[in-house]
C-alpha cells in the first residue's frame, strides 16, 4: 500500500533545536533528498581524520603504489558493503538500529545501538584526536605556542565542546555544517595538492622493495590486507548511521538514487585517502622519524614537511573537517540512546554520550599508543559491524523491503508483542548469525604488530577475517531462515524470498499506547518507490 503524500512541512530554522527522536519522521516532515545523504557521508569522512587512516599503508611499510592499490580495494569494497544500508531510513522513517528490530527483534535492536556507540567513540575520538593536534602543530609553528600537554588538552576540550553543540541542535544544523564543509575541505584538499606537489615522488618503494630480507618480504601480505581494512573501516563506521540521515529522505524516493548517493558519497573520499597516502609518502622520505612505527606521527610530519604558507590552510582543513566527522558521528548515536534510555531526551542522550568520548579522548591520548588505539578500534568495528550489516541487507533481500513501522517502535514505546517479537523479544536466528561470524572475525583478525586473534596466523600471516566473517554472516543466516521459518506475519502481503514461513499468531502489542500501535497490525504500510 502507498502511503498518502502530504506537502512537506516548511524546513525549520538552523537554530531551531530538532525535537524528533527515534520515532518515525512523519511524510510532511521528510524535506531531504538523496543529495544531502551525499553531502552528509561524504563530508563526514572529507575530513583530516580520513586523511590520517590514509597514511596507515605507508606506516605498514607499503610503497605508494601499494598502498594505492590497498586503498582502492578499502574504498570500493567498503562502499558496496555499505551502500544498501541506506534504504532502511526511507522505509521505516527511523534509524538503522530501529529498523534491526525487523532482523534481530524487539530487544535484539540494542545491537545496533551497541554498534553505533562503538564507532561513534572510535571516530569522534580520531577527529578530535587528529583536528587537536594539527591546530596545537600549527599554532606552534605560526604564533610559537608550546606544544604541551595543557595545550592539547585544551584543543581537544575546545573542540570537542564546539562538535557536541553542533550535534544538541540536531539535523538540520549538522547539514549546514557539512555544505559548508564539503565545498570548503575539498577546496583545502585541492589547495595541498599543490602545496606538496613539487615533493611528491610516485615511486617511493617502501620497505618491501627487491632488497628486502624474507622475514620483510614475508609481511607484505598481511601489511598489504591489513592497510586495506583500516581504509574500509572508514566506509563501514558509516553503516549505523546512514538511517539516521536517510530518514529525512521522502518515502517514494528512487531506491537506486538513494543507494548511488551512498555509494558515490565513499567513493569520493577518494581524494583525503589520496591526500594522506601521498603526504605520508613525502613525510617518509624527508622526515622518515614521523613513520616510525614504534611512534608515529602524520599530523607533527605533515606540519614539518609544509610550506610556510600552508599552515593556516592544515589548521583550517582540521577544524572544518573535524567538525564534519565529529558531528557525523555523534550525533546519530545520542539519537539512537535516548530510546535505549527512556528517561534521555535526544539531546540528554547527547551529551551523555559526548561527554563519555571525551573522557576516552583524554585517556587514549595521554594514557595509550594513539595509533594502536586507532587501529584496533578500527579492526572491531570492521568485525562487529559487517555481519550485522549483512543480517540488515539480507533480512531487506527475504522480507522484499516490506517493514510494519509501528511494530518497529514497539521497544522504543516501553510496549511488549506485534510482529517482531519472535522469542521474547529476540529473533535468535538473526542474532546467532551475527554475533557467531563476528567470533570467527574476532579469532581470525591478524593486523601485523597491532592486533592477532587466536588464529589469526592459520592463513600465514594474512588478515581473512572480513571474507569469512561476511560468508559466515550469509550463509548462516540464509539456513537459518530456512531451517527454522520466521512467522509469516512479519513478510507481508507478497511473501518471502529465500525462505519458509510458518503460520503462527502475532502476538498483540500491549504497553503504553498500545491500541494504537496495536490497530496498525490490520493494516500496516512501508512501500518504497522503485
Amino acid at each position: 500500500m502507498q502511503p498518502e503524500q502530504t506537502a512537506p512541512s516548511p524546513a525549520p530554522s538552523l537554530t531551531e533545536v530538532e525535537t524528533h527522536g527515534v520515532e518515525r519522521i512523519p511524510d510532511r516532515d521528510r524535506t531531504a533528498s538523496p543529495l544531502d545523504l551525499f553531502r552528509l557521508a561524504f563530508g563526514g569522512a572529507n575530513t583530516f581524520s580520513t586523511s590520517v587512516l590514509g597514511a596507515f599503508p605507508i606506516l605498514f611499510g607499503l610503497s605508494f603504489w601499494q598502498g594505492l592499490a590497498a586503498t582502492l580495494l578499502g574504498v570500493l569494497t567498503g562502499a558496496l558493503i555499505l551502500c544498501p544500508m541506506a534504504v532502511f531510513g526511507p522505509v521505516n522513517g527511523t534509524n538503522n538500529a530501529v529498523s534491526s528490530s525487523a532482523h534481530l527483534g524487539v530487544h535484539g535492536r540494542v545491537i545496533g545501538s551497541f554498534l553505533s556507540l562503538l564507532t561513534a567513540v572510535a571516530f569522534f575520538s580520531i577527529s578530535v584526536w587528529s583536528s587537536g593536534d594539527a591546530l596545537v602543530g600549527g599554532a606552534h609553528r605560526l604564533f610559537g605556542l608550546e606544544r604541551g600537554n595543557l595545550s592539547y588538552a585544551v584543543a581537544y576540550a575546545l573542540f570537542a565542546g564546539l562538535v557536541l553543540a553542533v550535534c544538541v541542535y540536531g539535523f538540520r544544523f549538522m547539514l549546514f555544517v557539512n555544505k559548508v564543509a564539503v565545498t570548503s575541505a575539498t577546496l583545502l584538499f585541492l589547495l595541498g595538492a599543490i602545496a606538496f606537489a613539487g615533493d611528491f615522488d610516485p615511486s617511493y618503494a617502501g620497505v618491501f622493495t627487491d632488497s628486502a630480507d624474507a622475514a620483510t618480504e614475508a609481511l607484505f601480505w598481511p601489511s598489504f590486507i591489513g592497510a586495506a581494512l583500516i581504509v574500509l573501516s572508514n566506509p563501514v563506521s558509516f553503516g549505523a548511521f546512514l538511517g539516521d540521515w536517510s530518514r529525512y529522505i521522502p518515502a517514494n524516493t528512487p531506491r537506486r538514487r538513494v543507494i548511488a548517493a551512498a555509494f558515490l558519497s565513499q567513493l569520493a573520499t577518494l581524494l583525503p585517502f589520496v591526500f594522506g597516502l601521498a603526504t605520508a609518502s613525502i613525510i617518509a622520505q624527508q622526515a622518515p622519524e614521523y613513520v616510525d612505527p614504534a611512534a608515529p606521527d602524520f599530523v607533527g610530519g605533515l606540519l614539518a614537511i609544509s610550506p610556510g604558507w600552508f599552515f593556516l590552510p592544515v589548521c583550517l582543513l582540521a577544524l572544518i573537517g573535524g567538525m564534519s566527522t565529529g558531528t557525523t558521528s555523534l550525533y546519530g548515536t545520542g539519537l539512537d540512546f535516548s530510546s535505549v534510555f527512556p528517561r534521555l531526551s535526544r539531546v540528554r542522550a547527547t551529551l551523555l554520550v559526548g561527554v563519555l568520548s571525551i573522557a576516552f579522548i583524554f585517556v587514549g591520548r595521554f594514557g595509550f599508543d594513539l595509533v594502536r588505539s586507532i587501529s584496533t578500534f578500527a579492526t572491531v568495528i570492521i568485525t562487529c559491524t559487517t555481519p550485522w550489516m549483512v543480517v540488515m541487507m539480507l533480512g531487506f533481500y527475504t522480507r522484499r523491503g516490506w517493514y510494519d513501522p509501528e511494530a518497529l517502535q514497539v521497544f522504543n514505546r516501553r510496549q511488549s508483542g506485534g510482529r517482531y517479537w519472535f522469542t521474547h523479544g529476540w529473533n535468535w536466528r538473526g542474532m546467532t548469525a551475527w554475533w557467531v561470524s563476528a567470533v570467527v572475525g574476532v579469532l581470525f583478525t591478524d593486523i601485523p604488530g597491532q592486533f592477532v586473534g587466536p588464529l589469526g596466523d592459520l592463513a600465514n600471516g594474512v588478515d581473512i577475517s572480513l571474507p569469512l566473517s561476511l560468508v559466515v554472516a550469509a550463509v548462516l543466516f540464509l539456513s537459518l531462515l530456512w531451517l527454522f521459518p520466521e512467522p509469516r506475519a512479519v513478510y507481508g502481503p507478497e511473501g518471502a524470498r529465500l525462505a519458509r514461513t510458518v503460520d503462527v499468531p502475532v502476538p498483540p502489542i500491549t504497553g503504553p499506547g498500545a491500541p494504537g500501535a496495536e490497530a496498525s497490525l490490520s493494516d500496516p504500510s512501508a512501500t518504497f518507490g522503485a
